[in-house]
């Protein structure tokens, strides 16, 4: 932490809510032309669940201390450093500060940022008595299921041609199983009274759960594992046999045990932990060769390149052939939710659109029971049960997203976004360990109320996009590769569309030979074997030969087939998984690093000239609408050049944030632009020497 002064210092004061930590700068801030904002968030604040650690320092007497809620502050701090769970380590600086300030504040973040019970988080204080469902500006909250009622989950069965599955609601109350939700979809052959029967027997009696059907009547199942080894091969059974009469061909079903070939969530959190260390904490390495060996080390992509590889092979059986897949996770709330949906990503072109992508988050992980609560650690519990399932599951979806950029409607923007609003503690979607939870503290804060007060509850799903950002600045949610494309419907006059072979393929176990090398350089039409496959254990002689139905070889031919020709943005969406071609999300992980933060660079400087070029075009269709065909104006002469021609119509909203002016020449490219766009703050509290003034009240009445 360093103690020098700089001409980027700011000035001002440092306030602690029951919401959040705000920096509020005695400087007259340049705001130029760029006016993205979040609603509930401020240029320089911090929500209070954002915070990972405090550490307070006096450099007079050589102390640093880890603060925490039951601890006392025997010193006058001089600075406090914050190191946040999106990665940004904020430091303030208490230079012209009385002691006694400097420990209060120091104090008062402590102790609001570690609550022990989830009705002290700020969304019930949020709900209770700020947030009222907008009437009007509703930001696609509307148009996203949340899959509480039935006919959620029918539309849905209905969408894919789940013809041999119904909607069951066995559960209504939590009546069967404290984690799944009320209402869910399983085999039409299984009644309501042998579910209750065979729910005794899984982990936390979570029944197999429904996800997908494929067109070709393979269905995506998830479950749990079974308690009672005695009776595990006859229950296993009778629910394959289920799974398996659903199928139109009667094909058994594929099971995978994702705790046998995935990291555990552990791994994943010690993963992550390096990774933090490297880009946020420790030294920015500018050297290439030292920073990519050093993102290697961690393994964190090592983890993603696992999960989509798993992902791969759950498609391949689906897809190619044209079986049923049961993923088996012990508890089925971590693993499973990644794999499922990154399955449905690849499969299905609907959840590539932004209200597809919402619904399959709220369907997998929210209403499926991923433990949110725990696994963000909202309460500071158990940093055992921490871990970034869905931060990996949201890094999956952006490699996915780099290699296919065509193929979705949204941008890593808003993957970004979603994830930090992880620690925002106001929106359902993430409050909670299951629906049960939610629903009981939705209950007993009701009743706590006074009489006659309206303390009625409605957590906001995050999906309503207006309580952070203005419809404006939702267009920044939108990509402009996708637009003009229209949505990826699957259902077309009844049919399901998905991705079809020009002909039948037989994957078999004959594998291409492995790339040549020559003076380490590859062939012109070489490719190198992905870690750990069947080629490169043939070649050092480790396994014996594939059998000829080895669905390991198989699913590779699978792959290499479909990488062969044009990939269908709307069919069938594979990664490729070398190396070389799985990157650091380094929008995300690197976007409060001064250091690495490119001015008027890096991918967002493509989206704006995307976005302008877009937005000319749908400036051009709607005049040629207003016109209805007609070659001129009316009121101009023939010939005539339209001075509008670039201005929409007022009642058409533009789907790009960056929109075209007059013709007067070239666009030229906006000065705030940066590669951590729209994330770079105005000033930089990342650096070691932010100062703060004295405060002369704080928290008035509040105890600590």
């Amino acid at each position: 932490m360093g103690t020098g002064c700089s001409q980027d210092d700011l000035w001002g004061k440092l306030i602690c809510t029951n919401f959040k930590v705000s920096f509020v700068s005695h400087e007259v801030l340049d705001r130029q032309v760029f006016q993205y904002r979040n609603r509930l968030l401020g240029d320089h604040d911090v929500p209070l669940a954002c915070v990972e650690q405090l550490v307070t320092v006096n450099e007079a007497k050589g102390k640093q201390k880890v603060l925490l809620s039951n601890r006392k502050l025997k010193f006058s701090p001089t600075e406090l450093v914050l190191y946040c769970k999106d990665l940004r380590v904020l430091r303030f600086r208490f230079d012209e500060a009385g002691p006694e300030s400097s420990r209060k504040v120091c104090l008062a973040i402590a102790h609001y940022a570690q609550p022990t019970d989830p009705r002290l988080l700020f969304g019930f204080e949020y709900v209770g008595k700020l947030y009222r469902p907008p009437a009007g500006e509703h930001g696609g909250r509307l148009q996203t299921p949340l899959f509480i009622c039935p006919s959620d989950w029918d539309r849905e069965v209905k969408r894919t041609g789940a013809t041999e599955w119904r909607v069951c609601s066995v559960n209504e109350g939590y009546a069967v199983s404290p984690s799944l939700p009320e209402h869910f979809v399983v085999p039409a052959s299984l009644a309501d009274q042998d579910l209750k029967q065979l729910s005794c027997s899984f982990v936390g009696q979570r029944l197999p759960l429904w996800c997908w059907n494929h067109l070709n009547g393979s269905a995506l199942v998830r479950t749990a594992g079974i308690r009672d080894v005695a009776e595990q091969r006859k229950l296993e059974q009778r629910v394959c046999n289920a799974i398996t009469k659903s199928h139109p061909k009667r094909s058994s079903a594929h099971k995978v045990h994702l705790d046998r070939s995935l990291p555990s969530i552990r791994d994943v959190r010690a993963s992550f932990v390096r990774l933090r260390q490297l880009c946020a904490i420790g030294p920015y390495q500018e050297s290439e060769d030292k920073w990519l060996s050093s993102v290697e080390s961690t393994g964190w992509l090592d983890n993603v390149r696992a999960f989509l590889q798993q992902s791969v092979e759950v498609v391949y059986m689906l897809e190619g052939k044209h079986v049923s897949v049961i993923l088996q996770e012990e508890e089925d709330r971590d693993l499973s939710c990644v794999i499922s949906c990154l399955v449905q990503l690849m499969l299905d072109p609907h959840f590539r659109s932004l209200v597809g992508f919402q619904s399959l988050v709220q369907k997998e992980w929210v209403m499926g029971g991923h433990r949110f609560l725990d696994r963000c650690n909202h309460l500071k519990r158990s940093e055992g049960e921490e871990s970034p399932m869905f931060l990996l599951f949201l890094d999956c979806v952006w490699q996915l997203m780099r290699q296919h950029p065509a193929a979705f409607e949204f941008t890593e923007i808003y993957l970004a976004v979603l994830c930090d609003s992880m620690w925002i503690p106001v929106f359902s979607t993430f409050l909670f360990n299951c629906p049960r939870q939610w629903a009981e503290y939705s209950q007993d804060f009701t009743q706590s109320g006074q009489q006659g007060e309206d303390r009625a509850v409605r957590f906001p799903p995050v999906w309503d996009w207006s309580q952070q950002f203005s419809l404006r600045d939702q267009t920044l949610f939108n990509s402009p590769m996708y637009v003009g494309k229209g949505v990826a419907a699957r259902v077309q006059n009844g049919g399901v569309r998905t991705f079809r072979r020009a002909k039948p393929k037989i994957y078999s176990s004959m594998v291409r030979g492995t790339a040549s090398m020559q003076n380490g350089v590859l062939g012109a039409h070489a490719t190198l074997p992905r870690r750990n496959s069947l080629v490169l254990r043939l070649l050092s002689g480790s396994e014996t030969p594939a059998q000829p139905d080895s669905p390991d070889s198989a699913s590779q031919c699978f792959v290499r087939d479909w990488l062969s020709r044009p990939a269908d943005p709307h069919g069938l969406l594979l990664p490729e998984l070398l190396p070389s071609h799985l990157q650091l999300w380094r929008f995300y992980f690197l976007r409060w690093v001064s250091e690495a933060r490119i001015a008027r660079g890096g991918p967002i400087t493509a989206l704006h000239r995307l976005s302008l070029l877009v937005d000319e075009i749908e400036t051009l269709q709607a005049r040629l609408r207003q016109y209805g065909g007609t070659s001129t104006p009316p009121g101009l002469p023939p010939g005539s050049p339209d001075p509008g021609l670039t201005h929409r119509m007022p009642s058409e909203q533009s789907k790009m944030y960056f929109k075209t002016g007059p013709l007067a020449g070239p666009p030229q490219q906006p000065e705030y632009l940066s590669s951590s766009f729209p994330f770079s703050p105005v000033g930089n509290l990342s650096r070691p020497s932010t100062l703060g003034t004295p405060l002369s009240k704080l928290l008035s009445g509040a105890g600590l």
